[in-house]
């Protein structure tokens, strides 16, 4: 959508949300949006950036914007910065505030370029401006598993509820507060969605209203926290910039957003962090989180050390012996596949396992069958593909991935990307195709939902292991005598 109609719409959003009082400013910025592009000027602040040569971006160290991943630094915002820096010829300064104000105060005292922290459109703030929106932001109501349905504002009657200051949810439940004057929350700006989710799980809370895009990243790590519905109009997400210092960087920035909405590039962004498909059911999720809880603390040290022998993360390998036997020693297939990791007998004895039941070996033996089969694949495929090609032909065997390679190749595809030879798989089980394969038939759909689930249970642990120094641990039960009060401001209602 471009630029200008982007914008306008935000602002009419706003406007129908807000006094009369404030319309000749919204007026005024929105046709400065719709205008045409001007020749970028020089400011202040663009050639201070100009002459140290890098980008200073403030954000906050949360799923949905900035984290260290496995790889290195990742997330959304993130993402979206390293582009933007890289865009401009610049380097890229991300220092992390523990919350949204002290974002934005960062910004207006010129430590920060640039607040980058999920921030909502708000054309309230003192002295900054805004990008243009790069996000929808949909607040949602959330809350505990077996409570009455909420489903309106009429069910949030003496509910305990909380949200986030400064993520926008507070101004709709004020706005709601016109409608249902006996509302009242509690607002925190020293936590964050998966702490308010905790709560919620724990009993401390009932409900929360938070973004769709944040309980989509989290909802399967707290599967007694269901979906309610939808509160208010949708906000805008946008970049945060210091008034009174030029739109130099405003406007290479509208630029650089545009040109990303344009080729795709920001709808496949926001896709990959928050697009996820919900393949784990709530089910199948809190069967797997009860098993993280009970039954992988008695194997962890034992993948630790596969782990460490074979060069995976420990947290790989736990995933794949779920995926294999939900962590049973003792499995047993109907065609006589065994133990924690599922090894055949031929693979074992190959691998020098003696006794496929043993825990310890089973583990040992998978890790170093899983290495082989990372390393037997040809130079080419890098990175991840590698990874996921590799846990695939665990699952249906070397030969038949390279006969998908080779079908993806002849469909047009690239036989080193995993996301090619995912969908050539399946096709293995069509006569069309596997007649004119090396190894024929397979039930090449398995494969991919097996490494699809590998993935998503990688996650979960992931979550789990960060959480000690990110979050609360998960699931964690608050002692009875642990008053939080202090992390909340109460907003009274208005009776």
């Amino acid at each position: 959508m471009p630029i200008g109609s982007c914008m306008l719409k935000a602002l009419l959003s706003h406007l129908r949300r807000h006094s009369r009082g404030y319309l000749l400013t919204c007026i005024g910025v929105a046709l400065m949006w719709l205008a045409p592009h001007q020749p970028t000027p020089h400011a202040p602040q663009w050639d201070t950036i100009q002459a140290r040569a890098f980008l200073a971006v403030h954000t906050r160290n949360t799923p949905t914007t900035y984290y260290e991943g496995r790889h290195g630094p990742t997330g959304f915002e993130y993402d979206l910065a390293r582009r933007f820096a890289e865009h401009l010829g610049l380097s890229l300064s991300m220092d992390t505030e523990p919350n949204v104000e002290q974002v934005l105060e960062a910004v207006r005292l010129g430590h920060a370029d640039i607040g980058a922290a999920a921030l909502p459109l708000d054309l309230e703030q003192p002295e900054l401006i805004y990008s243009r929106p790069i996000l929808t932001l949909q607040p949602l109501v959330v809350y505990r598993r077996g409570l009455p349905p909420v489903r309106d504002i009429d069910d949030l009657r003496g509910l305990s509820i909380a949200s986030l200051r400064g993520s926008g949810t507070g101004r709709i439940l004020r706005e709601l507060q016109q409608e249902l004057p006996e509302l009242s929350w509690k607002e925190s700006d020293e936590l964050e969605v998966a702490d308010l989710l905790q709560r919620i799980e724990s009993g401390s809370l009932d409900a929360a209203v938070v973004h769709q895009h944040q309980f989509k990243i989290n909802r399967l790590f707290f599967p007694e926290v269901e979906l309610g519905f939808p509160l208010g109009e949708p906000l805008s997400m946008a970049w945060a910039f210091p008034a009174g210092q030029g739109a130099a960087l405003q406007q290479r920035a509208h630029e650089f957003l545009d040109m990303l909405q344009q080729d795709g590039t920001l709808d496949e962004l926001i896709d990959r962090y928050f697009g996820h498909d919900d393949y784990l059911e709530y089910v199948g999720a809190r069967i797997f989180i009860s098993h993280v809880r009970n039954k992988l603390p008695e194997y962890a040290d034992l993948f630790r050390q596969a782990a460490r022998d074979s060069g995976f993360d420990w947290k790989l390998l736990a995933a794949l012996g779920y995926q294999e036997s939900h962590w049973d020693p003792e499995a047993t297939s109907p065609t006589g596949v065994r133990g924690l990791m599922m090894l055949t007998n031929p693979t074992a004895e190959e691998l020098g396992v003696s006794d496929r039941l043993d825990p310890q070996q089973s583990i040992d033996g998978g890790a170093r069958y899983l290495r082989q089969m990372k390393e037997r694949l040809p130079e080419s495929i890098n990175g991840d593909d590698r990874l996921w090609m590799a846990m695939a032909a665990y699952n249906v065997g070397l030969g038949h991935l390279y006969d998908a390679r080779g079908i993806a190749e002849q469909r047009g595809g690239d036989p080193d990307r995993w996301a090619d030879v995912r969908e050539a798989l399946p096709l293995l089980q069509n006569s069309e195709w596997y007649s004119q394969t090396r190894h024929g038939y397979a039930r090449g759909g398995e494969p991919v939902i097996y490494v699809r689930n590998i993935r998503r249970y990688y996650e979960i642990l992931d979550y789990v292991d960060r959480s000690q120094q990110q979050f609360h641990q998960l699931n964690e039960r608050l002692p009875d005598d642990d008053d939080d009060s202090h992390l909340f401001d109460v907003i009274p209602p208005v009776l």
